[in-house]
């Protein structure tokens, strides 16, 4: 990915919370001219090492305050599984509070 700017693209990037701080700079740092770009993850499900900050939870802290950049924010009433899904993921944001 290094060196390449993608211009005319539609550019996804799933599973974010999974990325380091290098590796979402270097994503982010790519996009190019008359392109749109959407990144996804969740926060709730950093797989990284305990001492390795999730990429996405770093720049959520501070990308919202850069012009064109928007941020939608999903909770449980947004889940489209089971309705029990729902459930379980309210009695987890419970527990954590």
């Amino acid at each position: 990915m290094r060196g390449r700017t993608l211009n005319d693209a539609f550019i996804i990037l799933d599973e974010a919370q999974n990325t380091t701080i290098a590796q979402m700079k270097m994503f982010l740092t790519r996009i190019g001219f008359r392109s749109k770009t959407v990144v996804t993850g969740d926060v709730s499900q950093v797989d990284l090492p305990k001492d390795t900050k999730s990429g996405l939870i770093d720049c959520l802290e501070f990308v919202d305050k850069i012009k064109g950049v928007k941020i939608s924010n999903f909770d449980s009433s947004d889940v489209v599984r089971h309705r029990i899904v729902r459930d379980i993921i309210n009695a987890y944001d419970k527990r954590k509070k």
